[in-house]
């Protein structure tokens, strides 16, 4: 059979096309998997101790090609950081923002941050990989899906990070964050936004939340005491950090810089990569990314932009070495150079 790519995906039958697709991304990533027992007993898993939970990044994260509808990549690329911690990234022949996502597993219950651009499941699958993602999960662990509840959460309201939620909305078991400020604090149950930390309890993995605007307004930060990654959304990420309220934006890097001060990070990731390797920045809406940065930065690239940005007295874009700080540039993007736009 001839690789599927997008343009003869969108040509066949949804039910030929949705399960295999999603079982198909998953198979990549578990040839690097010991074979395990299907049905194992169930038994509490130690989220405590030996920390942090080691793991790995691809070499490479799928980022794109120069055609979109001849794209052989699969859909959602799935990769398993640790047995316990998978990340999911959209597919930019699908989006061009090709967000990053976050699968993070407990004793008791399952956290999912961001879900992407796209809505329709018939073109984009999401709920089938997230739905195959959770049931490897529990045969290796010897749970059942339907008794793992699944929360559904986004770091800010940008509807590329909560557009395909709409997915999920019949899934038994299932909570799902509102789309209204008022809602996402409910929803942690947190009344002193943002300085309040709440935390989540998987089951034995805690999961620390605090509000981070400046981006916009409505947004988190994310801490996995497990794996002891900070996520912090579209605030802070390699690419261009659109700030919309840059003296909350401050307040809200003052918050990070406090607490990398008092807690292990391993590595700070947000919802995308936009720069190669070498800081070069890729134009606003391509579809292809040939020489991606790391997707992950270190405590010492949050450390050097805050400093840097405390030097920032009027609007404009600022490269730190590690990221582009858009200090009220929002309309202001690179599209016109876009070298892979057509004529």
């Amino acid at each position: 059979m001839n690789p599927m790519n997008r343009r003869t995906f969108l040509s066949l039958p949804v039910v030929s096309v949705l399960l295999p697709t999603a079982s198909a991304l998953i198979a990549s990533e578990r040839e690097a998997n010991a074979v395990v027992p299907e049905n194992p007993v169930a038994e509490q898993i130690d989220f405590s101790s030996n920390l942090p939970a080691p793991g790995t990044f691809p070499a490479k994260w799928i980022c794109g090609s120069p055609s979109c509808m001849d794209n052989q990549d699969p859909p959602i690329q799935v990769h398993w950081y640790n047995e316990h911690t998978a990340f999911l990234r959209q597919n930019k022949a699908y989006s061009y923002e090709a967000p990053f996502m976050h699968l993070y597993f407990g004793n008791e219950r399952i956290l999912y941050i961001d879900e992407g651009f796209s809505t329709p499941r018939t073109d984009w699958p999401l709920r089938d990989v997230v739905d195959e993602c959770i049931d490897r999960w529990c045969r290796r662990h010897g749970r059942k899906p339907e008794d793992m509840e699944l929360l559904l959460a986004f770091s800010h309201l940008h509807v590329d990070h909560f557009a395909a939620i709409d997915q999920f909305v019949d899934r038994p078991n299932t909570r799902l964050m509102g789309l209204t400020h008022e809602e996402m604090l409910g929803f942690w149950g947190m009344t002193n936004f943002p300085e309040e930390r709440v935390t989540l309890d998987l089951g034995g993995r805690n999961i620390l939340i605090w509000g981070s605007p400046g981006h916009v307004i409505s947004e988190f930060a994310y801490y996995d005491t497990y794996t002891q990654f900070l996520f912090t959304g579209d605030m802070f990420y390699r690419g261009r950090c659109y700030i919309s309220f840059w003296d909350k934006w401050l307040d809200s890097m003052k918050r990070l810089i406090a607490f990398v001060d008092t807690h292990p990070v391993t590595h700070i990731v947000g919802c995308h990569v936009e720069m190669s390797r070498t800081g070069e920045d890729y134009p606003y809406g391509v579809t292809y990314q040939p020489d991606e940065a790391p997707w992950q930065l270190t405590v010492e690239e949050l450390r050097h932009a805050y400093e840097f940005a405390k030097t920032v007295q009027e609007p404009g874009i600022y490269f730190t070495g590690a990221v582009f700080l858009c200090n009220q540039t929002r309309a202001t993007t690179t599209i016109d150079k876009n070298p892979y736009a057509y004529d």
